[in-house]
């Protein structure tokens, strides 16, 4: 009797855990094909980091370029990693569909955000992109654009109040202005960050972000089994709590508006639905359908969220480190403010709006040029679901994926200089040669580029037109040098950059 239960056990282990087997011999040994540093038994490379500086992070990443080329392999656990830094293969992957799945660490994200657009799977991403589409499209994001005027002037009366401090941290600022802006552009109201700094919303958003940056770069964190016992995973329920219940309260409240303001509009005679009441991203999504289904609060509330994420952080670094560029670079600077000042006059009430905006070229040159060198998500991942082979070279079922738009831009081959900041290499008048798509990519590329990215380009250059006409900006250098950088999930300082401010004085 024992000897036949041993053989069914036996049997029943070969069945369900020899196809596993197999899948992690055959990707180990593809992965022994790929130069990279040397692992440990069960952990792999996870170590690499430990004992580690974040602003170390993108030098380590860098270095194992150099020493093991432009495709080496990373272990995290049983986890493949594959870094390909070739512009060659930087195409191949980005342009294939093969490849549109999210690779596994933004699963850390998953808590939050569930399955929105950002990491959903790929039918359910096809249908997704579909219908989110349209809020992207130029007529619904001019309607954004008010928006994007009223926060950027609550920052300029902000910087009002500092302008007589010898040094001022901005990034901290322009945090609270995206969070205000993304908020009413997804949801239609404010949390009205910048002046309510100590809202439970406020908080809530800066204790995820402090959640995604531990859990992919601290093997502590990284693995559930330890981080579920940690006071960061307690925080982290706390805050998605908050996060997903103002969510969900702003989709009750406005289905029941909208169903108020049909009766009414019926009434009526009229199709006017929501009246005045300005379109936010969240009524796009309360009017869209699935397959003749509205989608469910849960599928609305993904979204919103998702856009609350993409929105807020990266648009805020990428505003910071512009102004640290153009403060560095005063006669770049001027030739901003002229090019504002041509379009918007010398009244510095007059309202920014879609066309307008769309008039500041060379202020748009400087932002791409800022985002080459600082692109505000310095990693892209994705992740490969069946054996395929990219170059000739053969990628497991199962790896994840690495592409640094940080390391593409600083590469020489591709943009000369590259380390210095040189607006006008993105001006298509001047520069004859046409650039490869794929080699900048601050906004991903493909497929599965940044549905946002128009909304980013208003966004940013409604704050540089507001701050720019009322302020000169100066660079304060630190006794430390260079700034150094924390290539985690979204691109910032180790240390505070500061500026100075001076009062726009406009001579006759």
């Amino acid at each position: 009797m024992i000897f036949e239960v041993l053989v069914i056990l036996s049997t029943l282990s070969l069945v369900f855990f020899y196809p596993t087997c197999k899948a992690l011999w055959r990707r180990y040994q593809l992965a022994s094909k790929f130069s990279g540093p040397p692992a440990l038994p069960i952990f792999g490379n996870a170590f690499v980091y430990q004992g580690k500086q974040p602003h170390e992070y993108a030098d380590i990443l860098y270095s194992f370029v150099v020493k093991y080329g432009d495709c080496y392999r990373i272990w995290l656990g049983s986890e493949l990693n594959l870094f390909f830094a070739s512009l060659q293969d930087v195409e191949a992957i980005l342009s294939d569909s093969r490849f549109n799945n999210k690779s596994t660490q933004y699963d850390y994200l998953g808590p939050w955000l569930n399955q929105g657009l950002l990491i959903s799977k790929t039918q359910k991403w096809i249908r997704r992109r579909k219908i989110i589409n349209p809020a992207f499209h130029f007529r619904t994001l001019e309607k954004f654009v008010p928006v994007f005027d009223k926060h950027s002037r609550r920052l300029v009366k902000a910087l009002e109040r500092l302008q007589s401090n010898n040094e001022v941290e901005l990034y901290r600022l322009f945090s609270f202005t995206t969070l205000d802006v993304i908020c009413e552009s997804a949801m239609g109201v404010s949390v009205n960050a910048q002046t309510n700094t100590d809202s439970e919303y406020v908080k809530a958003v800066k204790t995820i972000s402090t959640v995604l940056h531990k859990r992919m770069f601290d093997i502590f964190y990284r693995f559930d089994f330890t981080y579920w016992f940690t006071k960061l995973a307690r925080d982290e329920k706390k805050a998605l709590q908050i996060l997903h219940g103002f969510t969900e309260k702003i989709i009750i409240q406005r289905r029941e508006e909208i169903l108020r303001e049909k009766e009414r509009a019926s009434q009526k005679d009229t199709n006017d639905v929501g009246g005045k009441r300005k379109m936010a991203f969240l009524d796009i999504l309360l009017q869209s359908e699935i397959d003749g289904k509205p989608l469910s609060n849960l599928d609305i509330r993904e979204e919103v969220d998702t856009f609350m994420f993409e929105g807020h952080d990266t648009t805020s670094s990428a505003i910071t480190f512009l102004f640290y560029n153009i403060a560095r670079y005063p006669e770049t600077q001027n030739k901003c403010f002229q090019e504002i000042l041509e379009t918007f006059g010398k009244d510095k009430n007059t309202p920014v709006t879609y066309e307008k905006l769309n008039s500041l070229h060379y202020t748009e040159l400087c932002i791409k040029e800022t985002l080459r060198l600082f692109p505000s998500v310095p990693l892209l991942g994705r992740r490969v679901t069946k054996e395929c082979e990219i170059n000739g070279k053969i990628v497991p079922a199962g790896a994840n994926i690495g592409i640094s738009p940080l390391h593409l831009g600083r590469m020489e081959e591709i943009f000369p200089n590259a380390n210095e900041f040189i607006p006008e290499r993105f001006d298509v008048v001047t520069n004859a040669e046409k650039m490869n798509p794929y080699a900048y990519i601050p906004f991903s590329a493909g497929p599965r580029n940044c549905i946002g990215q128009k909304f980013a380009m208003l966004e940013i250059k409604s704050v540089v037109a507001n701050v720019l006409r009322n302020f000169e900006v100066e660079y304060v250098k630190s006794e430390l040098g260079e700034p150094l950088l924390i290539g985690e999930l979204i691109l910032r300082t180790r240390d505070p950059l500061m500026f100075r401010l001076k009062p726009r004085i406009y001579t006759n």
